[in-house]
């Protein structure tokens, strides 16, 4: 019998261990330097808090078998890290961030996605308005450039903008309505049983996209509400302080289409998109939820809050040809010239490890090997040093590499 990963999982072995941490290891300096602090949540989470924010269908949650309770694997963090926020912390705001697995059950069965992914992502908790929200598309955009990727836009919206744009549909027929602008389906919008003039404006909201200030004049120019005007203005704002503020700024798109399936959303939402060779790849997502912290919150108190998530499996396909394509070489292979010179060689390697750098150190656990089987070994390995240890401890360094 043949023992596999089970479908939807997949083992990771040192190469691609090496060049996750390597992506991992410059997004997490970037939300360093932002001062933002990691928090690590429960793998497990109630179900109740899974689908508290109408994140997710339950469908997709991965279930565990439990004594009464209903538990499931976390499919995203940003609902876990508000239900341990609202809990623990009470000065607001919080500046988080986390590396992490996710589990959600692929709708493609053996031949498609993964049950498992890997994600980096930050949370603001506390703070609201544009200023806030920059913040956080700024950090995104500098995890792009520290990872080298140059050819890359943004795509904005505004959630509650959209919603309520989408509000003169009846009940009925909203959520199609939603679902075809989401896809640019125009063939079912103009299949649906809509009258010609909610027929018209569903078009109308699918055509508004592109260049920011052209589709913020055709947004204005719609019958718009107070709040919808507030909304575009808060908009514009972002917009302005993005050009102002980024440094060789990606191009910015503006898509009121652009509708996340998170239904916590509240104000603006965006994605990463990243074009490569044959297609476009979406990298990261994230938005405003200025209502989810205070369905976790025992008194229903409410606190504001902006993130984004980062794609780990689509970062490393699109920047394999510039990840690491071997582990990290030994420094040192430390080999007991025999038997007797065992207990030598370990305390010799074990010096060279206590050195203040990093620094490793392989042991050669077969003293009876020929040497130059070993300096095969240690070249093929690219180990830079050999030391060749006596049984009274005397220590003969071979160099291999300049």
């Amino acid at each position: 019998m043949t023992y596999q990963p089970p479908t939807g999982g997949r083992d990771l072995f040192p190469v691609d261990v090496a060049q996750k941490r390597w992506i991992e290891d410059r997004i997490e300096a970037v939300f360093q330097r932002w001062s933002y602090q990691r928090i690590i949540t429960s793998t497990v989470e109630s179900m109740d808090t899974l689908m508290a924010g109408g994140a997710i269908q339950q469908s997709e949650v991965i279930e565990l078998n439990s004594r009464g309770e209903r538990l499931g694997l976390r499919p995203e963090l940003t609902a876990s890290i508000a239900r341990a926020a609202v809990t623990r912390i009470s000065n607001y705001p919080q500046r988080l961030y986390y590396h992490a697995n996710v589990f959600r059950r692929s709708s493609t069965g053996s031949q498609g996605g993964q049950h498992e992914a890997y994600q980096a992502g930050v949370e603001l908790l506390g703070a609201s308005g544009s200023l806030a929200d920059v913040e956080v598309l700024l950090i995104m955009a500098d995890c792009l450039k520290a990872l080298g990727l140059e050819h890359w836009h943004l795509l904005l919206s505004e959630a509650s903008l959209t919603s309520s744009l989408l509000e003169p549909f009846p009940p009925g027929v909203r959520q199609q309505v939603k679902v075809a602008i989401a896809n640019l389906d125009r063939v079912t919008l103009e299949t649906l049983s809509l009258s010609n003039d909610l027929k018209a404006l569903a078009l109308n909201i699918m055509d508004l996209r592109g260049e920011p200030r052209s589709v913020l004049t055709k947004v204005s120019q719609l019958d718009l509400s107070a709040q919808q005007r507030q909304s575009v203005s808060s908009l514009k704002n972002l917009i302005d302080l993005l050009e102002n503020t980024l440094e060789n700024p990606p191009r910015l798109v503006l898509d009121l289409s652009l509708m996340q399936t998170f239904e916590y959303y509240t104000g603006v939402v965006f994605e990463a998109v990243v074009r490569t060779e044959h297609t476009c790849e979406v990298v990261g997502q994230g938005g405003r939820y200025d209502n989810l912290l205070s369905l976790f919150h025992p008194d229903h108190k409410s606190y504001p809050g902006v993130g984004f998530v980062l794609n780990g499996e689509t970062l490393q396909q699109i920047l394999q040809p510039h990840l690491p394509a071997v582990v990290a070489e030994s420094e040192w292979l430390v080999v007991p010239i025999n038997h007797s010179a065992a207990a030598a060689a370990i305390t010799h390697a074990q010096t060279l490890r206590q050195t203040d750098t990093l620094t490793r150190v392989e042991l050669s656990l077969d003293p009876s090997l020929p040497e130059d089987q070993l300096r095969q070994f240690a070249t093929e390995c690219k180990v830079a040093n050999i030391a060749w240890v006596s049984a009274q401890g005397d220590v003969k360094v071979e160099k291999l590499t300049d």
